[in-house]
């Protein structure tokens, strides 16, 4: 594996686990696709530091269970808005 792509991969789980953040988020911050950095934190982490690829995916488990959560929110939100207008 690239150097820099093992780089990338500490870094996005490092990011993950500090803000709590979920994979869009760190896509974004990082620019990368989500399925680049899903990958990397999920697959390619494994391979470099098992323990911290641990780490990010409790928290991506725990965002991927609340994702119902803030998909409701999101749709009370919007509608909310639209019957504002």
């Amino acid at each position: 594996m690239r150097d820099y792509i093992e780089e990338r991969a500490t870094q996005l789980a490092y990011y993950i686990i500090e803000h709590k953040a979920t994979v869009r988020q760190t896509a974004k911050v990082f620019n990368v696709s989500k399925s680049t950095a899903h990958k990397d934190v999920t697959a390619r982490l494994m391979e470099i530091n098992p323990e911290l690829a641990k780490e990010a995916r409790k928290v991506l488990d725990v965002n991927k269970q609340e994702r119902h959560i803030r998909g409701g929110m999101a749709t009370k939100e919007k509608y909310l808005h639209a019957c504002a207008r």
